[in-house]
């Protein structure tokens, strides 16, 4: 007589397989919602940009104001910074976007991103535990900002060790032409 165990499935799973070759890694990723489908975890390549650029704009990070154009991403790069790209295989489309920079005293991480359709699927964690990995190599504390009602955000953030720092405003200046007119 022949016995077999049958074990409940996860919710999730995620496998993560090392390409050595490629210098990157296959992720497989598979719920009770979705087909089997795999996803790429790699660095920023200038032909990425046109993708990713239509990405932040369809995730509210995009947009002129902002001035995050190939040349100031190849700049962050060539000062120790990185573009984390999540890429969706089967149909080559990038789907996900950590950018960090540094200012040799921390990493800073922003334009996190995943594309609408596939939101609320684990594969932030991917972007954040990648990022994490990189402030760690580079020996940085890591720093971000977050818009406050932006829940899930700052529930990913927590559960990947982040805390708050405080009250506080952050303000900037975008728009140069508004020093000249600003008296002292």
């Amino acid at each position: 007589m022949k016995y077999t165990m049958q074990l409940p499935l996860p919710a999730i799973l995620i496998r993560v397989k090392i390409l050595r070759s490629l210098n990157m890694k296959q992720v497989s990723f598979m719920s009770e919602k979705n087909n089997f489908a795999h996803f790429i975890i790699r660095d920023f390549k200038s032909d990425d940009y046109e993708q990713i650029n239509l990405l932040w704009k369809e995730t509210g990070l995009g947009g002129s104001q902002r001035s995050d154009n190939l040349q100031v991403i190849n700049s962050t790069l060539a000062n120790g910074g990185k573009l984390i790209i999540l890429e969706y295989s089967e149909q080559n489309i990038i789907i996900g976007t950590a950018w960090l920079t540094t200012d040799t005293r921390r990493i800073y991480l922003h334009h996190f991103c995943i594309k609408p359709e596939f939101q609320n699927k684990g594969l932030s964690h991917l972007l954040c535990n990648e990022s994490i990995k990189f402030a760690k190599e580079k020996k940085m504390q890591i720093k971000l900002e977050v818009h406050k009602d932006n829940l899930i955000a700052t529930g990913l953030y927590k559960k990947h060790g982040f805390t708050y720092l405080g009250d506080y405003d952050v303000y900037i200046i975008r728009d140069l032409a508004i020093i000249d007119k600003v008296e002292l």
